[in-house]
């Protein structure tokens, strides 16, 4: 099981890769909720999302000998783009397998970042099976994009990094709210901020017909989303949570907060309107539940992950122009 001390090793690791990225803040957000919120803002990461901090604290720890035959992943975009990115720099051959239908910029951005790119029907095709399938032909390492203790470690540098500093602005956190597909950053980030500050609770944030961590926590059991839903967060698509983090989410989760597509969007264009910050559907979740009121925040102190930024131009025009 991952620890902090995992956590920051993976932190000496990609110390001089990945941004440690600005805890922001807005009059106008604390004023709509009554209380003092920060964002992580990861959307201005390296490749626009959390994702490199796994994926190269991952990569580095490859022999010589499992690099030489390159990696393989499967991502619907940020994880792909993460991995190409920390294959170039280490000089590892990187494939990824990605949905046909994932955003244009996203595929273009993993391969102007050195990786080659496999599609496939997300709905019909079984996007592990084809990865493993690619890792065994060749003889590559398989990167995850979230079920690998080397990938929650990474992602918890995250939350190592807003404990550090809500630190130096003299602030303990009441609540970290993370956005949740497959759980690894809220689960790398729940062993971080756990560690350094227990009263502090972690709320995981899905779209609400994407929810199977809420309800497999519930349950108990992995439970899958239903294969006709739909939502334009096309990061939290994954389905179901993977072991590894769903037994650390499940212990270390106060609750799972879902919300709407209709309230993602109006979180892109708070975000875009009054903080100047670009932020994909999948990346506005966190910031969409603190707009929309599902936790009564009055008085406190809220930390929301921006998990990424990498948006389509064309969807990001057409919800501002939506208000």
């Amino acid at each position: 099981m991952v620890d902090l001390a995992d956590i920051r090793a993976a932190a000496a690791r990609i110390e001089f890769i990945a941004v440690r990225t600005p805890l922001i803040s807005s009059p106008a957000l604390d004023e709509a909720v009554g209380g003092r919120i920060l964002l992580k803002a990861e959307n201005l990461q390296r490749t626009g999302s959390f994702k490199i901090r796994g994926a190269y604290n991952m990569l580095s720890q490859l022999s010589p000998e499992q690099a030489q035959y390159g990696a393989v992943a499967f991502s619907s975009g940020n994880h792909a783009q993460a991995v190409a990115a920390a294959g170039t720099m280490l000089g590892i051959e990187t494939t990824i397998v990605m949905p046909e239908d994932t955003p244009p910029v996203k595929i273009e951005n993993t391969r102007r970042l050195g990786g080659e790119t496999v599609l496939y029907d997300r709905y019909s095709e079984d996007r592990e099976e084809i990865a493993q399938q690619i890792a065994d032909d060749r003889g590559a390492t398989l990167v995850p994009p979230y079920n690998h203790e080397h990938i929650i470690a990474g992602q918890g540098t995250a939350g190592l990094e807003i404990m550090e500093q809500c630190g130096e602005l003299g602030m303990q956190p009441d609540q970290v709210l993370s956005n949740c597909s497959g759980g690894g950053l809220t689960a790398g980030c729940a062993v971080a901020v756990n560690a350094l500050s227990p009263d502090t609770r972690i709320y995981p944030i899905e779209p609400e017909d994407f929810d199977d961590t809420r309800r497999s926590i519930l349950s108990g059991k992995m439970e899958l989303n239903d294969p006709h839903s739909r939502t334009i967060c096309d990061a939290l698509m994954s389905a179901p949570p993977g072991d590894l983090t769903f037994a650390i989410n499940k212990r270390l989760a106060t609750e799972v907060l879902t919300v709407s597509d209709d309230e993602v969007r109006e979180a892109i264009r708070f975000a875009f309107r009054y903080l100047k910050l670009v932020v994909e559907p999948g990346g506005a979740v966190s910031l969409a539940a603190t707009l929309a009121g599902k936790l009564n925040l009055s008085g406190q102190v809220t930390v929301a992950i921006l998990s990424g930024g990498n948006i389509d131009p064309t969807l990001f025009a057409s919800i501002q122009a939506a208000a």
